[in-house]
């Protein structure tokens, strides 16, 4: 419902023009409301306040609402919407034709408040008014009260709760109302008398002062009475008073609203504002890198680089620990050389330094970087050394004795028995019956033992004794020769 303030004339040296003035409309009208301790069977409801009639001002002319007495009183009206409100008319009941101090309900009145909220609460809401200066000769009926606000429940609220007050005051609060008026525009985001004008179009919500058309608030991203000052540059938000991550990709700019960096984040920081750290085990741009598993800490990693901080495990490689030590190296930072004694030679497991395959002969696994001990030699340590001189070790690859052999013991390995060879020899020669085929027998044995064939004069002087002796003394001549090395 509109109403026109007033028909102006308006005369300029010829014609006469007419022009009408629309003031707001009255938004709560025919809408919802309730109030506090209705009175009887609520005869005098709190619609009636509300109804648009008002030309009967008496308590039961029908028009009025009413409430029991108490030491509160509270009307409220439900706009069932958001709406901009620019003043509210309040119309008491009257009980003489002339409203003035006498009138037996100024002193009901003194002391009223008048809130805006978007609730049922008035506290939630805005205190638009609040009675501490009037009079029962000065407060008038109806009364107009200026509140430039948004909401969606008018509340009139007035109360005897806390005494003392001043002596004009009634001792009780109660309801006694013929209209309450609320005045603004029907549709919100205008402002201006007709409501035509629309509000700056940054405004928060699009509220805007009804009357100045000044922002009750601005968009994220703006600032200014007309929001239309974007923040600067390193700030977003309501009011601009947030700061960019200077972790943003370009440091410190960001989206005005929301605050989110558009080209991304630097290494290490998550979306969308960059103001997060990567989780525990992700690093790099988005946070989608893995930290290795092979960070002597695992899945720990700087969050920027994905250095493995503490360094790497055993075989891995800095400074990220995802690479395998180069061939021939191992262990902690890849400082082991792998032994050149490994059956490949320089390759072996990265972690431990153990040789893939095994060792060369003559060597220990695991590392194969110690030769055969301990009696020992040959593929994997595992032949024992012979009979050799003072039970020396025996050379680590082919089990020979370097200095010879103990007594009683002959061969390169000093592994053959004396005593063995001569019942083989006494077996030899008994079966030769030919001098010459013995002297061959004992020729060749000696040979063997020496690597090399016996002079002429050796030759000739073991002749006369293989010619002239028994087969006793051939064999004690020959095993004599085949074991003198050795001492027997």
């Amino acid at each position: 419902m509109k109403g026109k303030t007033a028909l102006f004339l308006k005369l300029f040296g010829g014609p006469l023009f007419f022009s009408i003035v629309w003031t707001y409309e009255n938004v709560a009208l025919h809408k919802i409301a309730w109030q506090k301790y209705p009175l009887g069977d609520n005869e005098l409801s709190a619609l009636l306040a509300i109804d648009g009639r008002k030309a009967n001002l008496s308590h039961w002319g029908g028009q009025c609402v009413a409430s029991r007495y108490g030491r509160t009183a509270e009307w409220r009206v439900d706009l069932k919407g958001l709406y901009s409100i620019q003043h509210i008319v309040i119309l008491y009941v009257q009980y003489q034709p002339v409203w003035d101090k006498d009138d037996f309900n100024t002193a009901y009145l003194l002391g009223f408040s008048i809130y805006i909220s978007n609730t049922t609460n008035k506290d939630d809401g805005v205190l638009c008014f609040r009675d501490n200066n009037y009079t029962r000769a000065t407060i008038p009926n109806p009364v107009n009260i200026t509140c430039p606000y948004h909401g969606q429940y008018v509340i009139y609220y007035n109360n005897r709760t806390h005494p003392p007050f001043p002596d004009e005051y009634s001792k009780d609060a109660y309801n006694d109302l013929c209209e309450v008026e609320v005045y603004g525009c029907p549709s919100l985001g205008f402002y201006g008398e007709n409501c035509s004008i629309p509000c700056p179009q940054n405004c928060l919500k699009g509220l805007c002062h009804i009357v100045q058309g000044t922002c009750l608030g601005c968009q994220k991203g703006y600032k200014g009475d007309a929001c239309y000052k974007e923040c600067p540059v390193g700030l977003y938000g309501e009011t601009c008073k947030e700061l960019c991550s200077p972790n943003c990709k370009e440091s410190g700019v960001c989206d005005i609203s929301t605050g989110h960096c558009a080209g991304g984040c630097q290494a290490g920081w998550t979306q969308p504002k960059c103001d997060s750290k990567c989780p525990v085990g992700l690093y790099g741009e988005t946070c989608k890198e893995l930290c290795s598993s092979y960070c002597k800490e695992p899945g720990v990693c700087d969050m920027s680089t994905g250095h493995c901080a503490g360094g790497c495990q055993a075989g891995w490689t800095q400074p990220k620990c995802d690479s395998k030590c180069l061939d021939g190296l191992y262990g902690n930072g890849c400082q082991g050389n792998c032994s050149t004694t490994c059956v490949v030679s320089g390759r072996c497991d990265s972690m431990t330094g153990q040789c893939i395959g095994g060792c060369q002969i003559g060597w220990k696994q695991p590392k194969c970087d110690a030769m055969c001990n301990n009696g020992t030699f040959g593929q994997d340590c595992t032949e024992q050394c012979g009979e050799c001189l003072r039970n020396e070790q025996c050379h680590h690859v082919n089990g020979s004795c370097v200095n010879g052999c103990n007594p009683g013991y002959h061969g390169m390995k000093c592994t053959e028995d004396c005593n063995q060879n001569y019942n083989i020899l006494k077996r030899l020669i008994r079966n030769t019956k030919d001098i010459s085929q013995r002297t061959m027998v004992h020729y060749t044995l000696f040979e063997k033992q020496h690597r090399v064939a016996p002079s002429t004069s050796q030759a000739a002087s073991y002749l006369p004794d293989v010619i002239e002796s028994p087969v006793s003394a051939i064999l004690n001549l020959t095993i004599n020769n085949t074991c003198h090395l050795n001492g027997s």
